[in-house]
């Protein structure tokens, strides 16, 4: 008799005998600043190279009003990328800080400042924390129509952990300023 593997394990690391449960990631990605479109592209390129970490899917392009950012800031591209990995939490923190350091992104003493490139962790499986570096689930992206929006368009039926349905989270955000832009799209190779 064979037994069916576990799917929420894969296959043990050849070295360490080591198991790796598999989680779903939620990414948001983000650029008003120079070549948006291509930031965003360079962005799902990059982390579709990244070891371990299997895209599965890629929202619409939105692009959308800045929220709570200086008054000189430009309209953003957003998009959300799924993922499953088997990629720890604050790994895919430190790649997400080096895909977007690879876009020089400048970091400012000014919150929400105009940036060429935003890779922001929203769900890590059920991962929890609330560290300086990580804190997941993203605490704001729940009120975020640029992240509910595109997120719905690949999950609808997906549920935000602690917080309910993204349809409901949805329903519930200012959508105004969030505009599906049909005219352009992301690959994954």
């Amino acid at each position: 008799m064979t037994e069916t593997p576990n799917p929420h394990i894969v296959d043990a690391d050849s070295l360490t005998g080591e198991m790796h449960p598999i989680r779903r990631v939620v990414l948001a990605l983000g650029s008003n600043v120079g070549e948006r479109l291509a930031s965003l592209q360079g962005a799902v390129d990059a982390l579709a190279d990244t070891p371990d970490f299997f895209v599965t899917g890629v929202s619409p392009v939105y692009e959308t009003e800045p929220v709570d950012a200086p008054a000189d800031s430009g309209p953003y591209l957003n998009a959300v990328l799924l993922a499953d990995t088997t990629l720890p939490a604050a790994r895919l923190m430190e790649r997400a800080l080096a895909v977007e350091d690879a876009f020089e992104r400048e970091r400012s003493e000014v919150r929400n400042a105009p940036r060429t490139l935003d890779v922001d962790l929203i769900v890590v499986g059920d991962r929890r924390s609330n560290e300086d570096f990580l804190r997941l689930p993203h605490p704001r992206a729940h009120e975020r129509a640029f992240v509910l929006q595109p997120w719905h368009d690949l999950e609808p039926d997906a549920v935000f952990p602690d917080r309910g349905p993204i349809a409901d989270l949805l329903a519930a955000t200012d959508s105004s300023g969030v505009k599906k832009r049909d005219d352009i799209a992301l690959e994954v190779e």
